[in-house]
């Protein structure tokens, strides 16, 4: 075979793997509409599990998701290979710690997520701290990585994501007494040098005097989803979003009506990278919608 007839079948093998994608996109699920529906209920959603807390790759050839088995959070994954979806896989879990809230880095070189485990992985568990594992040639570091002292404090740090230049957005209640409190903020890190720069707060357009959590940050910075539980909700925490201002001030956050939010409990958003699908948390299930849902809401 010559080099050019060799180039040819490249072609078509790479060419049939992404006509493959392309034609499975998200698991392989129906799209929803503008009602959110339960996603890939055969598969991760499933009656006899609490999942929540999900992210595709931006390619969407990897889930990332966590579930609840034994009364202790982990988090799994599942990937399109070989022209199929596999089956859900453990990317890290424990007998004796939590590990929820996944989240990809931009370059997607590590996995974020949030962990109760002690510092050097073998003590008593601790309040949550944000860290990560590394992707390497053949999977996933096993020893994760505290995100440090700009993110995380001696209280509770939870559910993170990025902007495209790789500031952090998350949730802490590090300002509060005690690490039971609920009085959650949303804050934000820079990335620089290497590390995670000390976080600020967002304004009171977004924060308050209840809970504010699991934020969702767009990636070029002009919106962002959280949770909130605030008396004029629709039921016990609903899905808020905020957008900034022509001269780049975040406006006041409103709730995102009926359609989303329910009197159950929703949480943990997430747009995908396509921008056409808003995935969020309701009482032990993933769901979702169309991200056109955000239009009528700015």
């Amino acid at each position: 075979m010559t080099g050019f007839q060799t180039g040819i079948s490249l072609l078509l093998i790479f060419s049939g793997t992404l006509h493959a994608q392309l034609t499975t996109p998200y698991l392989n699920q129906n799209p929803p509409g503008m009602v959110p529906s339960i996603f890939a209920p055969d598969l991760v959603s499933l009656k006899d599990h609490y999942e929540y807390g999900s992210v595709f790759s931006s390619d969407g050839t990897e889930f990332y998701y966590a579930v609840i088995i034994n009364k202790k959070p982990q988090i799994r994954c599942i990937r399109f290979e070989k022209n199929a979806w596999t089956a859900p896989k453990i990317v890290i879990g424990s007998d004796q710690y939590e590990y929820n809230d996944p989240f990809l880095s931009p370059d997607e070189k590590r996995l974020y997520f949030i962990s109760d485990r002690a510092v050097d992985g073998k003590g008593e568990k601790k309040d949550f701290d944000i860290w990560y594992i590394e992707r390497r040639k053949n999977g996933w570091s096993t020893v994760p990585v505290n995100a440090g002292p700009g993110i995380n404090t001696s209280k509770n740090e939870y559910y993170m994501s990025f902007t495209k230049t790789g500031t952090m957005y998350f949730s802490s209640n590090g300002g509060s007494d005690q690490s039971t409190d609920k009085k959650y903020d949303i804050r934000f890190s820079r990335y620089a040098r290497g590390k995670f720069q000390p976080s600020r707060s967002l304004p009171s357009t977004i924060n308050t005097e209840h809970y504010e959590a699991d934020v969702f940050v767009s990636p070029d910075e002009q919106y962002v989803i959280f949770c909130a539980e605030r008396p004029d909700g629709f039921g016990k925490g609903d899905l808020y979003i905020s957008f900034k201002s022509k001269t780049g001030e975040w406006q006041k956050a409103k709730n995102m009506g009926s359609v989303i939010n329910s009197d159950a409990y929703e949480f943990c958003p997430f747009i995908t990278t396509d921008g056409k699908y808003l995935f969020f948390s309701r009482d032990g299930d993933i769901f979702w919608v169309k991200a056109a849902v955000l239009d009528g809401l700015k």
